[in-house]
């Protein structure tokens, strides 16, 4: 079987265990054959390259960064047909219509497809006059109503950038997605535009994998945006607008989701996704790493809370050292270690300045300097420790956030067997399953209780982690990730053929694409199909 696996900003380019279960799903399954279709979101970023197998047999890359100008221009009926379908794009957009989008964007690809010269006509005064059209027309939303020069210009650069898959040269019926047998999406927006014009133009099976709701994403990153002193709601109406219409229509069309667990199920179906087409598939990660850690009888220092992450506002770390004050007054022997794969360095200084604040140093005398009962280090440094090794410094491990998905450092804990204590947020409540203690978000003092009930109670800790890593081990490794995967490839296939010509899956054997005539006779002329082969 030849599987597209369609990226954008990850995999083979990007690390980090949020997106390596694409390196694992491909090394898990060698018997099929993949084709990388990357979209790359920076030069930086092309420059490291994941090692691939063998049976990995093509990477295409295309970056969103860089201009996509092919030189071309339209004539006068070129352009007649670009302002009808861009007409039709934003008119959708604007007004919440899922037909008149869904026109426009199909419209858009089979011009781009057909004649290029996309990206000209996408940043011309012409496109900039649609939409401003478009939002003053009746029937446009009242946020989109007032919309501002600078938006409007920001708005059609932005749309161009998100269109770019519509001009690629992905979109060949021999040698390109037309080719493949599955189109797998390994994220929602973006990523999934080529699958979705692969299934438009040859009829090519649509698989959607959300580990992380891209619209969900999209959302709370611009409402960070609204906080600010410069913001827009006009053009955060607008783009929020476009990403919701890009969703619905993903959903809509794509012959199987799979979310990475049901808090991005539910996302999914509010946007209109159909409930008969959704199965959840939890991420698949390196059991392994953990065992020694897992199956160890030291079960960490009781007296330690341990924290790993992203040190971002979102993890709510402010919390957390207010939490830990109220643990620190009644047990004063604790001590919490925070480890850092990431940093904002804003937030990291305001977190450091409160625990200096919160806890200081207090001396055994005049001369011995103090220690801080908070200490904040780093993962992934030559001198760090590696996550499991986070997790094993302590007997608890906390998380504190605000938002989240599927918390990756949960699960890492769980296969530690480590005793958790969680904010109730995301798929948290799903991931644990009753293996740890799970509090209200924004409450120290609940956070602080639920630490303080396990510190004092060690063998319950103990209790809690053997059933977090045995229930870890059943529904998060690699394992169970790859066999999920290789069932819904084949169960698709199984489905029958959807291309317009009728042609059946494996109607070609892989020798046919092998260079030269290997499954021809040496005596027998060479029809003119495999010719061109």
């Amino acid at each position: 079987m030849r599987i597209g696996l369609l990226t954008e900003g990850g995999y083979p380019y990007a690390t980090g265990e949020a997106r390596l279960w694409c390196d694992r799903l491909v090394r898990g399954l060698p018997q099929h054959e993949f084709e990388l279709y990357a979209l790359s979101r920076s030069a930086e970023q092309e420059r490291t390259r994941v090692p691939l197998p063998e049976h990995v047999t093509r990477v295409r890359t295309a970056p969103l960064w860089a201009p996509a100008d092919d030189g071309r221009t339209y004539s006068r009926r070129e352009r007649r047909r670009f302002a009808g379908c861009f007409r039709e794009l934003v008119q959708g957009i604007c007004t919440g219509e899922a037909g008149p989008f869904a026109a426009g964007l199909y419209g858009l690809a089979g011009l781009a497809w057909e004649q290029g010269g996309l990206y000209a006509a996408l940043r011309s005064e012409a496109a900039v006059r649609a939409v401003e059209s478009a939002c003053r027309a009746p029937g446009a939303s009242r946020a989109v109503q007032a919309v501002r020069v600078p938006d409007l210009l920001e708005f059609v650069d932005e749309l161009e950038r998100v269109l770019r898959p519509l001009s690629l040269d992905w979109y060949e019926e021999r040698g390109g997605l037309g080719a493949v047998d599955v189109c797998h999406a390994t994220a929602g927006g973006v990523a999934a535009l080529p699958g979705l014009l692969a299934k438009r133009f040859f009829g090519v099976p649509l698989l959607v994998t959300e580990y992380g709701v891209q619209l969900r994403a999209h959302y709370l990153g611009r409402a960070d945006d609204e906080r600010g002193p410069d913001a827009r709601p006009a053009l955060r109406a607008l783009l929020a607008a476009f990403h919701g219409r890009l969703a619905g229509e993903i959903y809509a069309q794509a012959d199987l989701l799979t979310p990475g667990n049901a808090h991005s199920r539910r996302w999914q179906e509010r946007c209109g996704a159909p409930r008969e087409r959704l199965r959840t598939v939890y991420p698949g990660m390196e059991a392994d790493r953990f065992a020694t850690i897992g199956e160890a009888e030291d079960g960490g220092d009781p007296d330690t809370l341990v924290w790993v992450g992203r040190i971002e506002p979102a993890k709510d770390l402010i919390g957390l050292l207010h939490a830990f004050a109220e643990v620190r007054r009644a047990e004063p022997g604790t001590r919490l270690r925070i480890f850092a794969k990431e940093a904002e360095p804003g937030y990291l200084a305001d977190c450091r300045s409160l625990a200096a604040q919160l806890f200081p140093d207090e001396a055994a005398d005049a001369v011995t300097a103090g220690e801080n009962p908070v200490t904040f280090e780093e993962l992934g440094g030559p001198d760090a420790p590696t996550s499991a090794e986070a997790h094993a410094a302590g007997q608890v491990v906390v998380l504190s956030s605000v938002i989240e998905g599927f918390p990756l450092t949960l699960a890492e804990a769980m296969f530690c067997g480590r005793a958790t204590v969680s904010t109730d947020v995301g798929a948290v409540r799903e991931v644990i399953g009753g293996t740890g203690l799970v509090v209200p978000p924004r409450n120290p003092r609940a956070l602080a209780d639920a630490c303080l009930s396990l510190l004092r109670d060690p063998e319950r800790a103990r209790r809690l982690g053997a059933a977090a890593r045995a229930r870890a081990l059943e529904l998060f490794t690699v394992e169970q990730n790859v066999a999920a995967f290789q069932d819904i490839y084949l169960g698709l296939l199984a489905r029958g053929s959807a291309r317009p010509d009728g042609e059946i899956p494996f109607a070609q054997p892989p020798e046919a694409r092998v260079p030269g005539h290997w499954t021809t006779p040496t005596w027998a002329p060479v029809p003119t199909s495999e010719a061109s082969v």
